[in-house]
């Protein structure tokens, strides 16, 4: 028997160490080695040279040129959609919704191609690349087709009717831009993320936030220089900035290519996720044990996941634990399969995603605030008293003070509240929740004092652009608070298999929430455009009621903060095993194998 044990170790690539096999009758209890300890080692000495600050420095440096290069295109696409390409107050604002919703929930693929294949550096320079040549094209198109005669969309000139092929162009190049920034971003937060050790949770933190702060440094540029000049006209010259911040990104982003720290992609995650419901709906009628020490768990330190640690039991979603109960089929090995039987590690990692899903959907009501400052806000600025003395304020650069609000509350709270209150990132969040119902609220108000002073026959009205301020700071220091929470609460609650599945959920929820306020537009319009009334966003402001939808947005959070009050108190943190090493991707043995070993070394 020694023999043959020897035969099957030599055939699996078995290394045993000093592993003792404990085996009773529900379960399987492993000791850890003195492998963990070499393999946890090594691992560190082959990473100590790389990653760190320099490494996360260049990166959020490209995180801000990047998003100059996107906000350069994204900020003013609603007036240039009404001024250059004739569409309509309500029809642009739905485009743009839809559009900055594409670019979110390509988020999504990025994520799930750098979890299960490409890895986080490659899938960084791949949709990099295709963000320059969307804004390239955009460049191009925009030079060749759109503005024609030279100097039209500045809101005086018309441009002439757009070609079929140009529209077709535009849209290409506009939805590559999509594709390529919302492809690359959360996988950027992820890497960026990766250049620090996993127990050093500050550094992490602390990048998040600066991940956050460079966007906003970046979108500065953008909200200021480049939208003065494309409001007079200038279009194309502006997306050529765009594509010139783009190309620079890019190659900054090259530079340190040997120096960065790598993290393995751990494979498909989706089969595993399926594999935990397929075992549960099998074993449905098997009873569960009392004591979850016996369920299924691989030996040794090593987690059965490649590049995840071990995962402890939690208690929520219990009725999947059916996946990790081990029969007599399993423990005989005449049924055993991965699609029956699933490690606790794994069964927990499913449990991971379906905790997060509730605290995820509570933030899309919010998401829908977010993307009122792209439409609805600029809409309405267009219509206001946009002079200061004899200075023009483009409707679009009101968001620099959105801006500027992200970037003081990111420093009040780094440097004056986070060093003596650490509120955890679920309160946060729903801080942040609370300010942006207030930003509709103001909003909402702005709308009726502008209604007030609209002079009969005039397109403006005679309240000044300055009012919008509040609206724009409340949805700026929202901002630190919600989407540098979830930043945070995304990535640190999934686990190691999907953590740019975790970036990637902050940026879908923005996806889902332009997608309903486009939504929420359309029935709208639908409802309250009958008969001679104009609905409450018509082609003219000045005969409609934009504070009403405002309000709705508000009463709408009011209600969804009470439910993410509830799920959020609810909410089971992740634990892992730090004691535990990331999984290499070597098959794991059947309970019939431990049996037969645990029988040999006794």
């Amino acid at each position: 028997m020694g023999q043959n044990f020897k035969e099957r170790e030599r055939d699996e690539d078995f290394e045993a160490g000093e592993v003792v096999e404990v085996q009773d009758n529900r379960s399987v209890v492993s000791v850890k080695s003195n492998d963990s300890e070499l393999t946890k080692k090594t691992n560190e000495e082959e990473t100590r040279d790389k990653g760190g600050w320099t490494n996360a420095i260049i990166l959020l440096g490209n995180q801000g040129l990047a998003t100059l290069a996107f906000f350069g295109v994204g900020v003013n696409l609603v007036l240039f959609l009404t001024r250059v390409m004739g569409q309509g107050n309500a029809e642009a604002a739905n485009n743009v919704s839809k559009w900055t919703g594409t670019v979110y929930m390509f988020s999504l693929v990025g994520a799930f191609l750098s979890d299960s294949y490409w890895g986080r550096y490659l899938t960084c320079t791949i949709f990099q690349v295709i963000f320059v040549l969307g804004v390239g094209l955009l460049s191009f198109t925009s030079w060749f087709f759109l503005i024609k005669p030279r100097g039209c969309g500045d809101g005086n000139l018309i441009c002439n009717t757009p070609s079929s092929l140009g529209v077709a162009i535009f849209y290409l190049s506009v939805y590559l831009v999509a594709f390529g920034y919302g492809g690359h971003q959360p996988t950027l937060a992820t890497f960026g993320a990766d250049q620090f050790n996993d127990n050093d949770k500050t550094s992490k933190a602390a990048f998040f936030s600066y991940f956050y702060f460079a966007l906003n440094v970046g979108s500065l540029f953008s909200n200021t220089i480049l939208v003065y000049f494309e409001d007079r006209g200038l279009w194309t010259e502006g997306f050529l900035v765009s594509l010139g911040s783009a190309i620079i990104a890019l190659m900054a982003f090259l530079g340190p290519t040997k120096r960065y720290r790598y993290v393995k992609p751990c494979g498909n995650p989706l089969p595993r996720v399926a594999q935990v419901f397929v075992a549960t709906a099998r074993k449905w009628s098997v009873d569960r044990p009392e004591n979850h020490q016996e369920l299924y768990e691989v030996e040794g330190p090593e987690s059965a996941i490649k590049g995840s640690r071990k995962i402890f039991h939690s208690t929520k979603f219990v009725f999947l634990d059916r996946a990790a109960v081990i029969t007599e089929d399993d423990r005989n090995g005449t049924r055993s399969s991965a699609w029956r039987l699933c490690s606790v590690t794994q069964v927990e990692e499913a449990k991971c995603v379906m905790k997060m899903l509730p605290i995820w959907l509570c933030t899309i009501i919010y998401s829908v605030i977010f993307t009122q400052m792209a439409s609805l806000f600029v809409e309405q600025g267009d219509v206001m008293d946009a002079y200061i003395g004899k200075f023009h304020v483009p409707a679009a650069s009101m968001s620099v003070f959105d801006i500027c609000s992200v970037l003081i509350s990111t420093g009040i709270y780094r440097h004056v509240i986070f060093p003596y209150v650490r509120p955890t990132e679920l309160m946060r969040m729903g801080i942040g929740l609370i300010i942006g119902i207030m930003a509709m609220v103001a909003a909402g108000l702005t709308e009726i004092q502008r209604l007030r002073r609209v002079v009969p026959g005039q397109k403006e009205s005679e309240l000044s652009i300055l009012w919008q301020i509040p609206q724009y700071v409340l949805v700026g220091a929202s901002e630190v608070f919600m989407y540098v929470g979830q930043l945070e609460f995304f990535n640190g609650q999934a686990p190691d298999g999907l953590k740019n599945l975790g970036s990637s959920l902050c940026m879908a929820s923005m996806a889902l929430g332009n997608y309903v306020s486009s939504l929420m537009v359309n029935i709208v319009m639908a409802i309250t455009a009958r008969g001679q009334s104009h609905g409450w966003i018509p082609e003219n402001l000045n005969e409609g009621h934009m504070d009403r939808f405002y309000f709705l947005i508000a009463v709408l959070a009011a209600i969804d903060f009470v439910f993410y009050l509830v799920f959020a108190k609810w909410y089971q943190p992740i634990s892992h095993d730090e004691d535990s090493i990331k999984g290499t991707g070597v098959n794991r043995k059947s309970i019939s194998e431990f049996s037969f070993q645990s029988q040999v070394i006794f």
